[in-house]
């Protein structure tokens, strides 16, 4: 059967995957969907919580997850970087290290591979915040202020989990509901394909 009459992948580790992903980088609705997410983030971005050194709780998250349902995660890495250079250019807060810039990209990368052309479950959901907070919140950004700021890592890791581990479960229901709230929505406008059968085929 032809991929195209597939909508939504049980996977992302399928060539049929990959190609719808990098359909969307030349897409020229998605670019300019990609440019509107940039935007809306770098509003939403500076709005924070703080809650200790160098420690802030954001809420662009939720655009993340929105825009990697929408585009997937090769137009993730463009907008994470992208997103990230501008945001430090329109607001700069002390030195700019290229690390930060990763994450960005690293981030935008995993909400569109978890949520691009995919069923939206709680389990996927919390997959893909365990896999943001791991590799992202935790693992990189730590090992980033060790670099800047010179308490060493295991000081920023400590701080980190416990911030994580306390809003983890707040920030997997907030993202369920709001994303099953979106869904609809994007359905509506033609931005996210209606209920089809899984593509399994490579």
């Amino acid at each position: 059967m032809s991929e195209a009459l597939f909508t939504f992948f049980k996977t992302p580790f399928t060539p049929a995957y990959w190609r719808a992903a990098a359909r969307e980088v030349k897409n020229p609705k998605s670019l300019i969907l990609a440019a509107l997410f940039i935007a809306l983030e770098l509003v939403i971005s500076s709005f924070y919580i703080p809650v200790g050194e160098n420690l802030r709780v954001y809420f662009s998250f939720f655009v993340k997850s929105l825009a990697g349902m929408i585009y997937g995660p090769l137009m993730g890495l463009l907008t994470g970087f992208i997103g990230d250079i501008l945001g430090y250019i329109l607001r700069p807060s002390g030195p700019f290290f290229p690390g930060y810039t990763l994450t960005a990209m690293a981030g935008s990368f995993l909400h569109g591979l978890f949520f691009y052309r995919a069923k939206i479950g709680p389990v996927r959901v919390i997959l893909a915040r365990i896999s943001v907070v791991l590799v992202c919140n935790i693992g990189m950004n730590c090992l980033w202020s060790a670099i800047l700021y010179g308490k060493g890592y295991y000081y920023y890791l400590a701080s980190s989990l416990v911030k994580n581990g306390l809003l983890f479960p707040v920030e997997i229901i907030l993202l369920f509901l709001f994303l099953r709230l979106m869904i609809p929505i994007l359905e509506r406008a033609g931005l996210r394909p209606h209920a089809q059968p899984v593509q399994d085929a490579s």
